[in-house]
């Protein structure tokens, strides 16, 4: 999935590109409305997350833009304007959102997923997943497959196991999977984590079948071989 986010505030995208990244997503990143407006206009964008106030153009200016090209890509408006005539502005300029600043990172990743459960691409393309051997993820369903026999997974499974899906191989810390997970939230203990993958092993490991998540004494978590 492929977002393009245009802000201004280097300290602000910065991070929020990156925790974007960890959840899987390809980020783009425009800091002035020309450039905004110029990647926005190239299209192959599932998502536009646009800052309102921007150098030059401004993110409602881009979203205008858009809207006139047919363009149906949803469009998340970061912003601190928050009375009722902005909201109004925004969403008649085509928005499909609105966050105001400052927001909490868990509920832009929430309003992230939701809006790109209606981007127009996820139609003409199957559900993104992730394999390895006989292990099969389909995120967008939250739905495992182990050797064909199915694991409903809750949303925080999920993203544990996703996140061991993009780093098959790799010895994973505790710290690690905090970043990776939970990102900026407030530190889990690591009994936390430890349960976490235990409720995912009970589910992607049943009985009969070989282990694919080790543990790593001293170090943490490795899937794969």
């Amino acid at each position: 999935m492929k977002i393009l986010l245009v802000d201004d505030e280097v300290e602000l995208a910065d991070p929020l590109s990156r925790l974007l990244g960890r959840e899987g997503y390809q980020v783009d990143v425009a800091t002035d409305g020309a450039a905004g407006s110029e990647l926005a206009s190239q299209g192959g964008y599932d998502l536009l997350i646009l800052d309102w106030m921007l150098p030059g153009l401004s993110g409602l200016e881009i979203c205008r833009q858009v809207r006139s090209r047919h363009d149906s890509t949803p469009v998340l408006f970061l912003t601190a304007k928050d009375t009722l005539n902005d909201r109004v502005d925004g969403l008649d300029a085509g928005a499909d959102d609105y966050l105001v600043k400052p927001f909490e990172l868990r509920e832009l990743l929430a309003r992230v997923r939701a809006l790109l459960r209606r981007s127009p691409n996820l139609e003409a393309s199957p559900s993104p997943r992730l394999i390895y051997e006989d292990l099969v993820l389909d995120e967008a369903n939250q739905l495992a497959h182990r050797q064909g026999q199915p694991a409903e997974l809750s949303e925080k499974e999920t993203r544990l196991l996703a996140y061991l899906l993009r780093h098959v191989n790799q010895v994973l810390t505790h710290e690690q999977i905090y970043q990776g997970v939970w990102g900026d939230q407030e530190a889990p203990s690591s009994n936390v984590v430890a349960a976490q993958m235990r409720l995912l092993r009970r589910k992607i490991e049943p009985k009969g079948t070989p282990p694919i998540i080790h543990t790593v004494y001293g170090k943490g978590y490795r899937l794969g071989s």
